[in-house]
């Protein structure tokens, strides 16, 4: 059984297709409806950063499945401009999504897990952390903050079976990034090891390794895509 955050398009969408194609009970959820159907797929509608919705929710996990395996953090949102031109409003929304969401996340998770001594948490990073993007200081800012939090609850959690990871993707044709200009995404491209978008199946190679039961000798990792 598998929860993913931000399922209603860009990697979540196929994150969810890809795990109800490999025989997955998945749940997933977005502020808004999604616009397909598959059997093995439940949606919830809620903001990630609203803790009175994700406990709800949870409490509706608990009763109709009785367990949780994984947890993907995909939910998240990005404004790129420069540091004088970023709103208190803009700062808070990223932060609530991208922070909030992912520690309201991973602390319900657990506690379902923790009754069975057995979890995979992934939370989503980006590159532009270590590469310290300009006009990204507030959205690399709470990517970091991710980082930090995967690697401080793969130590708290350890001793009840749950493993802590997070994947970095390198910039990916999503909406995520339509609003960026070509040419500052081809100057991060150029920066990478490997010159290229990153593609679906880089991503799910990653979260595959990190949620298999055979990996569970590996917590508090951050994998970056591309060579940076």
């Amino acid at each position: 059984i598998i929860l993913i955050t931000g399922t209603r398009k860009g990697i979540g969408q196929h994150l969810v297709k890809y795990y109800c194609s490999n025989n997955f009970q998945v749940i997933g959820c977005s502020r808004n409806e999604v616009d397909y159907q598959i059997d093995n797929y439940r949606h919830f509608c809620l903001d990630v950063g609203d803790e009175k919705e994700v406990k709800k929710m949870f409490r509706q996990i608990r009763k109709s499945y009785g367990k949780l395996d994984i947890l993907i953090n995909n939910a998240g949102i990005a404004s790129m401009n420069h540091v004088l031109l970023t709103t208190m409003d803009t700062a808070k929304k990223i932060f609530s999504t991208n922070v909030f969401g992912t520690f309201l996340f991973c602390r319900e998770a657990a506690k379902i897990m923790k009754g069975y001594k057995y979890g995979r948490i992934v939370n989503f990073s980006t590159v532009a952390v270590p590469l310290k993007l300009e006009g990204e200081a507030i959205y690399a800012s709470s990517k970091a903050a991710v980082v930090s939090l995967t690697e401080i609850l793969s130590r708290e959690l350890a001793n009840i079976g749950i493993t802590v990871n997070a994947i970095g993707p390198t910039p990916l044709k999503t909406d995520l990034i339509k609003s960026v200009p070509i040419k500052k995404i081809e100057s991060l491209i150029n920066r990478q090891a490997i010159s290229r978008y990153g593609n679906y199946k880089d991503v799910t190679n990653v979260i595959d390794f990190f949620i298999n039961p055979d990996s569970s000798f590996i917590t508090g990792q951050v994998i970056y895509l591309g060579g940076i």
